[in-house]
């Protein structure tokens, strides 16, 4: 790909990183495929049940099974692992991309020698095919770069120009990330939210030094979530689904004990801990601590993460397993000598 290429593409992309940053939060309508597949950049449409759903580019995000609450928060992977930084997607009709580049090529920013290059690309006065592929219409797409903001690094990283796919083909193989299922799992495990971490502890208000403390977390709140991602132009999606596994506990300070002694509590039956009841002050609880001295006028901030295991399905029977996430939250936790009563 030619160095100018590359500039161009990178020019486009700073001034659309200037626009979000004047309009900041709005969104952006452009004009592609339209609502259902581009439309918006990073906007957010509810719909009668409050379910949020957010279109990204080419790919369309199904948020209504995601995790829900003021508390819930993205994954963190437990590897180096993270989603595409950008990736190629059906972007517009043969009738949009004359749109779209007709207007940079009239206005000669870019200088005449490029654009009457770029011309030669997608017109040719004796060739009446040539014409943005018009000929093909509702036969197909111009495909193009969708770049995730919250990656900068990536922005120059899919510099392909823009290329046709005929309906029903693959993408040429020389494209990477070239949007599949398995790119949609991906984009979607970036879009899952899960709970929010804080544990319950008993004693709630404050502990006291040599005494167990139990922890566990609102089964009913942590049950698997999941997000669905799809291109409706070409009739691909896949679901990444996340489903917690073990709660790890790190009491804030090395005094301390975990009940079991690697501080890590595996769900059970669908909960993770136990909930603590009258009756169990002698037992040793399944998931919890005990601190070895006093906090004095202070708290220990005891750090609570919860992992997450990610699998995916998607279209053609397609599917596996991505990297687990985690989430953690930290509570401060006040911790009391016990008083003896001296008669």
């Amino acid at each position: 790909m030619p160095a100018i290429t590359r500039t161009y593409r990178t020019f486009a992309a700073a001034g659309a990183v200037v626009f979000l940053l004047a309009v900041s939060g709005a969104a952006h309508a452009d004009d592609s495929l339209g609502d259902q597949t581009q439309g918006k950049d990073q906007g957010a449409d509810l719909d009668g049940e409050g379910n949020l759903s957010v279109t990204a580019g080419g790919v369309v995000f199904d948020h209504s099974n995601n995790g829900k609450g003021g508390k819930v928060g993205g994954l963190t992977s437990t590897t180096s692992w993270s989603p595409p930084p950008c990736w190629y997607a059906p972007k517009y009709t043969p009738e949009q991309l004359q749109n779209y580049l007709e207007p940079i090529w009239e206005a000669g920013s870019t200088g005449h020698e490029w654009d009457a290059e770029q011309r030669k690309k997608y017109t040719n006065p004796d060739d009446p095919e040539k014409d943005f592929n018009k000929h093909k219409s509702g036969e197909g797409y111009w495909w193009d770069a969708y770049v995730d903001r919250s990656y900068p690094p990536g922005w120059d990283s899919c510099n392909e120009d823009y290329f046709w796919v005929d309906e029903g083909d693959a993408p040429p193989a020389n494209i990477e990330n070239a949007v599949t299922p398995e790119i949609l799992a991906q984009l979607a495990y970036a879009e899952v939210r899960v709970p929010g971490t804080e544990v319950t502890l008993a004693p709630a208000q404050a502990t006291k030094v040599n005494l167990p403390t139990w922890s566990w977390l609102d089964g009913a709140e942590f049950q698997p979530v999941s997000v669905t991602a799809s291109v409706p132009a070409i009739g691909i999606e896949a679901t990444a689904t996340a489903e917690p596994v073990s709660l790890k506990i790190e009491p804030g300070t090395p005094d301390a004990e975990t009940y079991p002694a690697s501080g890590v509590c595996e769900i059970n039956d669908g909960r993770i801990g136990e909930p603590y009841a009258k009756g169990k002050a002698n037992r040793t609880p399944p998931c919890g601590v005990k601190y070895l001295r006093s906090s004095g006028d202070g708290t220990f901030p005891l750090q609570a993460t919860v992992t997450w295991e990610i699998h995916w399905t998607g279209s053609g029977g397609a599917g596996g397993d991505l990297p687990d996430g985690e989430f953690g939250a930290t509570q401060d936790v006040v911790v009391q000598e016990i008083q003896a009563v001296n008669r």
